[in-house]
């Protein structure tokens, strides 16, 4: 058995071990958890094929994929997103990322995710129709991220969030860690075809609602004004393991085919399968389709997501100049029910 036999063996029996533990989920704490925004993927380019590649996302959208891709980032990427979350339900999500190489095989990333759900009309039990102003809910997820390559062959990366929920008067918040590793064979670009990738995201402390809106004011007996606090319950935070793996196949040149899947154990809600496509002409203009399964997904009357399965995106990656920078523009979209789908718009610049 040669050495890159060796290694792909390896990398299979190491997957398969872990997939063995991810399977191993206990699916009675489903819905239990809080802070479920941590489950969406606000980048344009990953959604347009559904998340499914895990063992080769790159960039700074692998903050949310696989954290150790953003080693392959070779000196600077901005990248930012908006996302019409659920069309006609008034929900948006803006992203936004910097990475930066910092020395040999080293790169420090920083991203904010910013989730906002318009104006909510302020009622009260003396007037519920409203009318005495509005306030604002939102949610943000600000990450911290770190990646090395290893070798040509592994990488790794560790990524920090920070956890902010809020309205006017009451917040919660916590903290997470992710962790990933990508094992890519060859050393060089025609023999880059079999990539895997394993990454445990949203291990972190639980959290707790707290503030003013959860206190009230009652009168004592003798007249005086007394302010009762009531204490939130504390809710855990929705961690899964993700493990995947894609194949590019060299079409023609210029042409490339690549093939991803992710399989995605989740502790609180149903185990996922990912499966996505993606064409390359002159990695210029890139073709997406995906589709991510779970239990009874097909029911309406017992699927617990909104999203239906489907998938699909565009990418026009432009050069500027002879240099390597480039402009990209990504665009995803994900069949929902109800509501009208997610779009997802976003821009990029490697610079």
């Amino acid at each position: 058995m040669n050495r890159f036999n060796i290694k792909l063996f390896t990398a299979v029996v190491a997957t398969s071990m872990f997939c063995n533990v991810a399977l191993a989920g206990n699916p009675d704490r489903a819905g239990q958890a809080g802070a479920t925004e941590l489950l969406i993927n606000p980048w344009a380019r990953s959604t347009g094929w559904s998340t499914a590649n895990t063992g080769g996302v790159r960039g700074l959208e692998s903050v949310f994929g696989n954290v150790a891709g953003i080693a392959f980032t070779k000196k600077s990427e901005v990248l930012f997103s908006r996302t019409n979350h659920m069309k006609g339900s008034d929900i948006n999500i803006n992203s936004f990322g910097i990475a930066q190489r910092v020395g040999e095989g080293s790169v420090m990333a920083v991203s904010v995710m910013s989730m906002n759900f318009g104006d909510i009309e302020v009622t009260t039990v003396d007037k519920p129709e409203g009318g005495i102003g509005t306030f604002s809910p939102q949610f943000i997820n600000i990450n911290l991220s770190y990646a090395k390559s290893f070798s040509k062959t592994i990488h790794g990366g560790i990524n920090l969030k920070i956890i902010d929920q809020s309205i006017s008067n009451v917040r919660a918040s916590g903290f997470a860690i992710d962790a990933g590793i990508q094992y890519v064979t060859g050393t060089n670009s025609e023999k880059d075809n079999v990539k895997f990738g394993i990454t445990l995201r949203n291990v972190g402390t639980p959290m707790k609602f707290g503030g003013d809106g959860l206190s009230t004011k009652l009168t004592a007996a003798n007249g005086a004004d007394l302010t009762i606090s009531q204490r939130s319950e504390k809710f855990e935070i929705p961690s899964m393991l993700n493990i995947g793996g894609a194949y590019d196949f060299k079409l023609a040149e210029d042409h490339r085919l690549t093939m991803a899947g992710t399989f995605t154990s989740n502790s609180f809600t149903n185990d996922q399968f990912s499966v996505g496509l993606e064409y390359g002409f002159k990695e210029m203009i890139m073709l997406r389709a995906g589709y991510t399964y779970e239990k009874d997904l097909g029911d309406a009357l017992l699927r617990n997501t909104v999203f239906t399965g489907p998938a699909a995106g565009v990418s026009f990656e432009l050069p500027l100049g002879k240099n390597g920078k480039k402009f990209a523009i990504d665009y995803s979209y994900r069949t929902t029910n109800p509501f009208n789908g997610s779009h997802a718009f976003g821009g990029r610049f490697v610079l």
